[in-house]
């Protein structure tokens, strides 16, 4: 498999598990607002090598996920900024172009250390 992005959590910011039942998580660089800081999965910034697309890979550590639409803004706020909403509805269609959809499958636990990949087959 191709590595086309990997990552490591840093932080987690104070009010991540406000997400917890909401099927998303999002992750931020160090330059995360002060006003979203709080919400985020705090991860260096870090290249993407190719193209993020549906039918790919996201693995949280062991945990893999069918990735299902990716936004249009999602690889470019990914890589120039570390920020990306992943959302785990499952939807084939993009609602917001800032996020990455996968499976929808339970959520995987997050936290310092935990290891963000995508990979294409």
């Amino acid at each position: 498999m191709k590595t086309i992005y990997e990552n490591q959590v840093k932080a987690l910011g104070s009010c991540v598990d406000e997400f917890k039942d909401a099927d998303m998580f999002i992750l931020f660089g160090d330059n995360a607002p002060e006003e979203l800081r709080d919400y985020c999965y705090s991860v260096s910034v870090n290249p993407i090598n190719g193209t993020i697309a549906a039918g790919q890979i996201f693995k949280v550590d062991d945990c893999e996920y069918r990735i299902t639409a990716v936004g249009t803004e999602a690889p470019v706020t990914l890589a120039g900024l570390g920020h990306c909403t992943i959302n785990f509805s499952g939807q084939t269609t993009v609602d917001l172009p800032g996020t990455i959809y996968v499976e929808h499958k339970p959520k995987p636990d997050i936290k310092v250390g935990t290891v963000i990949q995508i990979l294409e087959d």
